[in-house]
């Protein structure tokens, strides 16, 4: 397994509540430009809607630009390969007020492309002012430990 791109901004603005994971439908020439890791999951969200599941707004830059077929959309909407069971959940949960589902990373197991994403809820700004005092503690206690040393 080796990690592709990874969302790490989607950890810090959101409290992820359950993982998935999911192989994704992709154009060869997709798959070429994800194994050259041109791909970026800022901005992208999950989406379920008639009994599917879609990856929406991820951007995936053309593998060669030249070779790329002319109107190609790379923030094109891409099907999710999921269990018909993980999809009526998926559509439960993000109806829910404040659920939504967020792409964490991308990898592949072998010549499979995935999807991690997890279902997430928003954290308060306080929240995320308590993660960042946590993280700095952490370093400030590493730095004298290692002076210690």
């Amino acid at each position: 397994m080796a990690l592709i791109a990874e969302n790490k901004k989607a950890v810090f603005d959101y409290e992820i509540l359950k993982r998935y994971h999911a192989g994704i439908v992709l154009f060869g020439f997709e798959a070429k430009a994800v194994f050259a890791k041109k791909a970026n999951l800022a901005g992208s969200f999950v989406i379920v809607r008639g009994g599917e599941a879609f990856w929406v707004n991820a951007n995936i830059a053309p593998y060669q630009p030249k070779n790329t077929p002319g109107g190609y959309d790379k923030t094109r909407s891409r099907k999710l390969l999921l269990a018909k069971r993980e999809i009526a959940e998926l559509a439960g949960k993000t109806a829910q007020k404040g659920l939504t589902l967020i792409p964490l990373s991308l990898y592949n197991e072998g010549r499979k492309i995935k999807l991690d994403f997890g279902l997430a809820r928003s954290k308060k700004k306080f929240e995320k002012r308590e993660d960042i005092k946590k993280r700095e503690f952490k370093r400030e206690k590493a730095k004298i430990m290692k002076h210690e040393s």
